[in-house]
């Protein structure tokens, strides 16, 4: 099912309509990708912020972590 929306664009999203425009697909088309794209990114940026936070309450993979870390520094040559 469609759904008109309408908006007024400042001269940043014009410029980057007419970029998407240029590549020869319809503005709606442009429209439709970029809106899903950033909901596809900001879902994305959500997912890995969870998983970050799950990481960091690991209490076996922060003891990994700062074992590779103490190891890393070790091997690093002397300034």
């Amino acid at each position: 099912m469609a759904h008109a929306v309408s908006v007024r664009l400042d001269e940043e999203a014009v410029g980057a309509l007419n970029r998407l425009t240029s590549t020869g697909i319809s503005q709606s088309e442009a429209i439709r990708s970029a809106l899903v794209e950033a909901a596809n990114r900001l879902y994305d940026m959500d997912s890995l912020a969870a998983e970050a936070k799950a990481l960091e309450a690991d209490e076996f993979d922060r003891a990994e972590m700062l074992a590779v870390a103490e190891m890393m520094e070790s091997l690093r040559a002397e300034r």
